[in-house]
């Protein structure tokens, strides 16, 4: 499964922002690192054919004051997909791509307004292709900004827009930052920033004794990403979408060490294929995968 769109690492770096902000009277800077596995299994793809997919995804970083309530941060992402493809006859019988490889980095800023109110600026940089893929094609980048009000019980809600350069399309998506406590227990909440489906969506969280909590959720997910140079269409361009809809169970050890299990389905799938500049050369629907995942972050 492929997890290293812009989109998706946008959306991470507003939670890191928000987070950032929550945490505003922090001294220091506070270092964080993450690392997941995922296993995407078998979609049958229509036309004929099937595909299945495994990641490890790394990120790390860090955030620190700047004084008056105001955070930065610098985060670094390291993403490492393959990709599987039997008898693809859909894309006629040779596999689109194989294995795709993202590094980036981002630097979120948090801002103290008035009454409660920060202001979030998220700047990416990400290359991102397939093996052989050429370097100086592969790079996506752009912003988020997100306006999000704290309240004194803990509770914040906010929103956002992101503006990103993807590969020969311009992506404008709008973004809700959420963190709120519906009872003592139960919470409505963006996914975890560290996690393999991304925040671009809502999960409904359970707060259990002993240290777990659990969560259902669904997030949409689109990755694009340069073609390798000597693949069936040499420099064009993959992309994946999907809307994985989860389960988590979350164990937190104490001293910021979290781990995060993940289960569920990637569903309203769909695989594209475009030449070098942008135009669709094939749409590909696949069915409904099973997706399982894990995620062990730590704070220092």
């Amino acid at each position: 499964m492929q997890f290293q769109v812009c989109i998706r690492v946008a959306a991470m770096a507003v939670a890191v922002a928000v987070s950032a902000a929550a945490h505003a009277q922090a001294p220091g800077w506070a270092p964080f690192a993450s690392v997941t596995g995922v296993v995407q299994g078998h979609g049958d793809l229509d036309g004929g054919g099937d595909y299945s997919a495994w990641s490890t995804i790394l990120r790390a970083g860090t955030f620190g004051d700047l004084g008056g309530g105001n955070r930065a941060g610098v985060t670094f992402n390291v993403d490492y997909t393959d990709f599987s493809f039997s008898n693809p006859a859909a894309f006629g019988g040779v596999a689109p791509w194989g294995v795709v490889q993202r590094y980036g980095a981002a630097a979120p800023l948090a801002f103290k307004l008035q009454d409660g109110w920060f202001l979030g600026v998220i700047p990416s940089l990400d290359w991102i292709g397939e093996k052989g893929a050429d370097s100086g094609e592969s790079l996506t980048w752009g912003a988020v900004v997100t306006a999000t009000r704290f309240f004194p019980n803990g509770n914040r809600i906010g929103f956002g827009l992101g503006v990103f350069d993807r590969l020969e399309e311009t992506g404008v998506f709008p973004l809700i930052v959420v963190d709120w406590a519906l009872s003592d227990r139960w919470r409505l909440t963006n996914p975890l920033p560290a996690g393999p489906t991304g925040p671009a969506g809502l999960e409904l969280d359970y707060r259990f004794d002993g240290g777990w909590n659990a969560g259902i959720g669904a997030a949409w997910r689109s990755t694009r990403f340069r073609l390798s140079q000597t693949g069936p269409v040499a420099g064009g361009i993959g992309e994946e979408r999907g809307v994985p809809v989860f389960l988590r169970a979350t164990r937190g050890f104490g001293q910021g060490v979290s781990l995060n299990l993940y289960a569920g389905l990637v569903t309203a799938g769909e695989l594209r294929v475009e030449n070098p500049s942008g135009t669709v050369l094939r749409k590909v629907e696949f069915d409904t995968a099973p997706l399982f995942g894990a995620t062990l972050s730590a704070r220092f």
